[in-house]
């Protein structure tokens, strides 16, 4: 389990995040993460494939408004250390680590903020650990238990992230925007691949999605549903208008919650898969009315 770390210097003077890096360990590897504000109110915000918390950057100035802001990399992503190896890179350590980050930095009164595999790996984190969240805002995710089928625009891009020569994640992340990303942006969001070697988790992760309930992983997501068939904290499923990725996963999660019903519903317009670069400020504005109306 070799670890790397994307140079500091790929970091500095990126748009619009100007925000200090911490560091905890999660058994091996650090995660970095982004912590800012404070109060009662605490925000995790998960990112997902191949993004990085940078991702949040147009929603940390209002929801640290409201309250604490946390909003780490995941483990091969971001500033955070890497595996080298993509075998490292299963269902269960991922899950551990964003476990264990939970408990390292003892957060309490979550409202998790979930998109792509930071819903696959943050949901069930919460289904297991439901003393530390209040909270839940899956968005433009889901919950495969291997039972489900998935586009077949997913398994393109699946076979493409594993397979191309070329993996640009930069220009990855701007076709699955609806918004233009202009140069610096983009820059941005290669920022923490400076070449092969720090892209195993990047190619891989797409592979460990459970598609078939034998997989690994198929199992904690399938539990976690179970206990979200009873569960009674507020939960709002906020998915773009745009995604043709997850879009078949909102009426399913809006289902599975039994208080989802009690929120609006919407579909947020103008996003497409990474809803957070599209219409961040947005998303941030329904989360807080979210919050108020559920407090």
């Amino acid at each position: 389990m070799g670890l790397i770390r994307a140079p500091d210097e790929r970091f500095e003077d990126l748009p619009g995040y100007s925000y200090d890096v911490n560091y905890v360990d999660v058994g091996g590897p650090e995660m970095a993460y982004v912590d800012e504000g404070d109060g009662d109110e605490t925000f995790l915000c998960l990112h997902g494939e191949p993004t990085w918390s940078y991702l949040y950057r147009k929603m940390l100035p209002p929801l640290s408004e409201a309250g604490r802001v946390v909003a780490p990399d995941l483990v091969g992503f971001g500033r955070s250390d890497k595996w080298e190896d993509q075998d490292d890179y299963t269902y269960d350590a991922m899950y551990e680590t964003v476990e264990r980050f939970v408990a390292e930095l003892d957060l309490q009164n979550v409202t998790l903020i979930c998109q792509d595999w930071g819903g696959l790996l943050g949901l069930p984190v919460a289904a297991n650990n439901p003393e530390r969240f209040a909270r839940l805002v899956p968005m433009n995710t889901k919950l495969p238990d291997g039972t489900q089928s998935m586009p077949d625009i997913w398994h393109d891009f699946k076979d493409m992230a594993k397979d191309a020569p070329d993996f640009d994640v930069a220009q990855l992340v701007a076709g699955g925007c609806l918004s233009d990303l202009d140069d610096e942006v983009q820059a941005a969001y290669g920022a923490p691949f400076p070449d092969e070697s720090h892209m195993a988790g990047a190619r891989i992760l797409p592979s460990r999605v459970p598609i078939d309930p034998d997989m690994e992983g198929a199992e904690t997501i399938g539990d976690a549903r179970e206990t979200f068939r009873e569960w009674d904290k507020p939960v709002f499923v906020l998915y773009s208008d745009s995604d043709p990725i997850t879009h078949g996963s909102r009426d399913d999660l809006r289902e599975l919650f039994p208080t989802a019903s009690e929120q609006p519903d919407i579909w947020v317009e103008g996003g497409a898969h990474f809803l957070q670069e599209d219409v961040g400020e947005t998303v941030a504005e329904k989360i807080l009315a979210f919050v108020d109306r559920t407090q």
